[in-house]
């Protein structure tokens, strides 16, 4: 069954769900995962390729958008809609909507930061995810 986990900024975090997205990503990759980040537009998904670009100027991590990417070689992929061509181990989503394909990877990342709009949407997942029994963990990111 797909595990579910919050990463959940603190207010003091000089960060944003994309720059935490960056780390997941990341993080993910260097221990063999495929990462899917699901995002709400296009636009979006542009604004989270730049971001995986330049969030640290001593890190790479191999990405591209969806309708871009050879999905074969690349282990990160950043899309938005109803497609998720070859699903990858980790599902990163930045979606306002849960994605219909979700319970088709191993793991769903919901990154959380303390926006009051962001945290509405972030407890409705919670219980949407809560009411299907699915497996659900919350980590708290102080730093």
């Amino acid at each position: 069954m797909t595990r579910i986990e919050f990463y959940v900024l603190a207010e003091n975090v000089p960060q944003d769900r994309y720059q935490l997205t960056c780390r997941i990503a990341e993080k993910a990759w260097k221990s063999g995962k495929r990462v899917m980040i699901q995002t709400n537009s296009a636009d979006e998904a542009r604004l989270l390729d730049d971001a995986l670009w330049h969030f640290r100027a001593e890190s790479f991590v191999p990405h591209a958008l969806l309708a871009e990417a050879d999905l074969e070689s690349t282990p990160v992929i950043i899309g938005w809609g109803t497609d998720a061509r070859n699903q990858h181990e980790v599902l990163i989503n930045l979606a306002t909507q849960i994605p219909d394909f979700f319970s088709s990877f191993e793991r769903v990342i919901e990154p959380v930061d303390q926006d009051p709009a962001q945290l509405s949407i972030s407890r409705e997942h919670y219980r949407f995810y809560r009411e299907r029994g699915y497996p659900l963990s919350n980590q708290n990111i102080t730093h």
